[in-house]
C-alpha cells in the first residue's frame, strides 16, 4: 500500500526534516507486520514527494498466535489487506512518521507550525459508501478532492466498479494536520483494524483528533468505525468528544479553548454566557418571528424554545447532518413538543432565501468568521436587502483578546474553520457601514470577561430599523 506527500512552493525539501527522513536515502524500517519504507521519487526545490511503502506479509499474520480463523478458505489469503489503505498504513504513518505526526521536529522546529501547500494521494482507499462518502469526510475539513473510480475488472462490466477509490487531497494546511486527519480517517474508512480495539483506542482517537473531530459533521459515523463499531467504547468517546452531544442545553467550552492564562476561568463558560444574553436580549426585543441564520445543530434554539413564548422560531444551515442533530434534540426528544412553534431549514447564507424573509429578529452567532471574506458581500445583501428584519444580532470573537489564551501562538485564529478574526475597531467599522448603507442603528457590546487592554473575548452588534 502506498501514501505519498507532496509539497509544492518555495524549500519544497522542508518535507524531509519534517518526516525526519533524508531525501537522498531510502529509508526502512520492520513493522510487526512486514515492512515500511520511505523513498522520494522527486526532490526539486519548488516539489518534493516522500512516498510511504507498506508491504504486508499475509501468510505470516494468518499463522501468528493472535489469529482468529473465519471466512472462506483461501479468505485470509486472498483479499485486499496487502495494497489496501487500512490500519496497518494508520499505523505505518505513527511509527514512521511519528515526529511529524505529534508536531515535533528537532532540528527545525519552526517548520511544525508553517502552512504548507500539501496533496496526499492515496491510490487504494477503500469506500464503503463510494465517492460520496469519501466527500463527506474530507470536505468538511476544507480538501480539495480528487476520486478516481475503476472496474474490477475491465475484462467483466458486468462485475461493476471496485469498492477502493484513487483519491487525491490537497490543502494548504500544516503536516501534522494532514497526518492526524489520515491517521483517524482511513481506519474508519476501512473498519477492518488488524488488532483488538480496547479502551486505549479511545485516547488514540482524542489525541489526534479531538481539536477537529468535535465539529466534523460525520463524528459519529467517524467514531463508531474507527472503534469498530464497540458501543460502550463510542458512548464514552463521543461523551469525552463533545459533552452536549445528548442534551441541548450542556454547553462546550469556546471552540475547546483553555482558559486564559490569567485568573479568567469563568463560573459559565463564555459560550453559555453569549447564548444566554442573546437570548435574553431577544426577549426583550418581545418578536413574533425569529431565524437563527447558521444554527447549527440549535443551541440558541433550544434556548429560545425553552425560555420564550415567541411562536415563530426558525433554524437555517447550510449542514445537513448538522440540521439532522438539532431535529433530534429538539423535536424527536421533545416528544413534538416545539414543533409548532419550529421550522429547520437548510440553506446557504450567500444566496437569497424568501423563505429567511419576514421574521422580526435575525441571528448570526459565530458564524461570519466562518466565511472567506470576499463572501461578507453576499452574506450582507442576503440578511440587510432580502432578509430585512427589524432587528439583526451579530457576535463574532475578538482577536485582540486571543494573546490571553495559553498556548495560542501569534496569528493563531481560535478555530481551524475560521477564515479571519476581527479587531474590535475592524468589526465596528465594518457594522457601522452596513448601518448606514441600510438604514439601520447599531449598538455594540462586549461579551465575556473584560480586558483592559485586550477587550472581551467575544463582540457582538445589534442592528435595529
Amino acid at each position: 500500500m502506498l501514501l505519498s506527500i507532496t509539497n509544492t512552493g518555495p524549500n519544497a525539501t522542508d518535507l524531509g526534516y519534517l518526516l525526519h527522513k533524508n531525501p537522498a536515502n531510502i529509508n526502512t524500517s520492520s513493522l510487526s507486520f512486514g515492512q515500511a519504507t520511505v523513498f522520494y521519487p522527486e526532490t526539486a526545490e519548488d516539489k518534493c514527494t516522500a512516498t510511504l511503502l507498506v508491504e504486508i506479509d499475509p501468510v505470516s499474520l494468518v499463522r501468528s498466535p493472535g489469529a482468529r480463523q473465519s471466512g472462506w478458505a483461501l479468505g485470509q489469503y486472498v483479499n485486499d489487506r496487502p495494497y489496501a489503505a487500512s490500519s496497518f498504513l494508520s499505523n505505518a504513518i505513527s511509527r514512521i512518521y511519528g515526529t511529524a505526526l505529534n508536531g515535533t521536529c528537532q532540528k527545525r522546529p519552526e517548520l511544525t507550525t508553517k502552512l504548507l501547500n500539501l496533496t496526499a494521494h492515496l491510490p487504494t482507499l477503500p469506500a464503503p459508501g463510494g465517492e460520496a462518502q469519501i466527500e463527506r469526510l474530507f470536505s468538511p475539513l476544507r480538501y480539495q478532492i480528487t476520486i478516481e473510480s475503476t472496474d474490477l475488472d475491465p475484462r467483466f462490466p458486468d462485475w461493476g466498479q471496485a469498492a477502493h477509490r484513487n483519491v487525491t487531497l490537497q490543502k494548504t494546511t500544516t503536516l501534522q494536520s494532514l497526518l492526524q486527519h489520515l491517521y483517524v480517517l482511513i481506519p474508519a474508512l476501512d473498519r477492518l483494524k488488524h488488532y483488538w480495539v480496547g479502551p486505549e483506542e479511545i485516547e488514540k482517537l482524542l489525541d489526534k483528533g479531538s481539536d477537529w473531530l468535535q465539529d466534523h459533521p460525520e463524528r459519529e459515523w467517524i467514531v463508531s468505525r474507527y472503534l469498530k463499531h464497540q458501543r460502550s467504547l463510542t458512548r464514552e468517546a463521543l461523551s469525552r468528544l463533545a459533552p452536549d452531544t445528548e442534551n441541548p442545553d450542556d454547553e462546550e467550552s469556546e471552540q475547546g479553548l483553555k482558559a486564559p492564562s490569567q485568573k479568567l476561568e469563568p463560573k459559565v463558560t463564555l459560550h453559555t454566557e453569549r447564548l444566554d444574553y442573546v437570548t435574553d436580549l431577544i426577549k426583550d426585543l418581545n418578536p413574533s418571528s425569529v431565524v437563527d441564520l447558521g444554527c447549527g445543530e440549535g443551541k440558541l434554539l433550544y434556548r429560545l424554545l425553552s425560555k420564550t413564548k415567541i411562536p415563530k422560531i426558525t433554524g437555517m444551515d447550510v449542514d445537513s447532518r448538522s440540521l439532522a442533530i438539532a431535529h433530534e434534540k429538539l423535536i424527536e426528544r421533545s416528544r413534538k413538543k416545539y414543533d409548532q412553534r419550529l421550522t429547520l431549514i437548510q440553506g446557504s447564507l450567500i444566496y437569497r432565501d424568501q423563505r429567511i424573509a419576514n421574521h422580526d429578529v435575525a441571528t448570526l452567532i459565530e458564524v461570519i468568521e466562518h466565511l472567506d471574506l470576499p463572501r461578507l458581500d453576499a452574506l450582507s445583501r442576503v440578511v440587510f436587502e432580502c432578509a430585512k428584519p427589524q432587528h439583526i444580532i451579530i457576535t463574532t470573537p475578538n482577536i485582540e483578546y486571543n494573546q490571553l489564551f495559553e498556548g495560542m501562538k501569534p496569528g493563531q485564529l481560535r478555530h481551524r474553520d475560521h477564515r479571519f478574526e476581527w479587531t474590535r475597531q475592524e468589526f465596528q467599522t465594518w457594522a457601522n457601514n452596513l448601518a448606514e448603507k441600510h438604514q439601520y442603528q447599531v449598538n455594540f457590546q462586549l461579551l465575556g470577561d473584560e480586558h483592559p487592554e485586550h477587550g472581551s473575548p467575544s463582540q457582538l452588534a445589534h442592528f435595529s430599523k
